[in-house]
């Protein structure tokens, strides 16, 4: 599946508070990255999400009482049936895919050697996007847009529109934004 034809608002809201997934569910955005939730409480929120006809990637490396090992992703797959997941983790990738997962690696850019280690890990496990953090980066955005054949996914620190604007302009496929009142940008 390809991530690019999932995206149709290049805002996608991340929720990472249990009050926040109401909102998310009348949002704009058809893309929810979920960021909350427990073993117990995961099924539910990604069923109302879905219900609502939102497209949903779990981010694995927050949800508390799953690891990262391959049981827990088959678990998300055949149980919770999330589009997709998240995670830092490229072992955890790889094991999304064998389970017909969609993919984002999340990759912190701190400095220079950990947008080389970045890179790296992306080129080994082959994720269907990448989202950085933080977002606020252009130039950096356009470096890994002409670097990686992976759709850039921009996220966090971004709390304003020009910003966003400028994320989209250096190539990102969109912006993640946990802060709903940009969830109903027009873009």
């Amino acid at each position: 599946m390809n991530i690019v034809d999932l995206v149709e608002s290049q805002i996608i809201a991340s929720v990472v508070d249990e009050k926040d997934l109401d909102i998310a569910c009348r949002s704009n955005p058809n893309v929810v990255f979920l960021l909350t939730g427990d073993l117990l409480t995961s099924a539910d929120y990604i069923k109302k999400l879905q219900s609502n006809g939102k497209t949903v990637f779990l981010h694995l490396d927050f949800i508390e009482g799953l690891s990262n090992s391959k049981s827990a992703v088959e678990y998300i797959a055949k149980n919770l049936k999330p589009t997709g997941i998240i995670t830092t983790k490229s072992h955890v990738v790889k094991y999304a895919k064998e389970y017909g997962l969609v993919t984002i690696q999340r990759i912190f850019l701190l400095d220079a050697a950990a947008i080389e280690k970045g890179i790296e890990m992306v080129k080994s496990c082959n994720p269907n996007a990448v989202e950085i953090l933080p977002g606020i980066m252009p130039k950096i955005i356009d470096q890994l847009v002409n670097r990686l054949p992976h759709p850039i996914i921009a996220g966090g620190l971004v709390t304003e529109k020009k910003e966003v604007l400028s994320a989209l302009k250096a190539g990102a496929l969109a912006v993640s934004a946990g802060d709903h009142s940009m969830w109903n940008y027009d873009l």
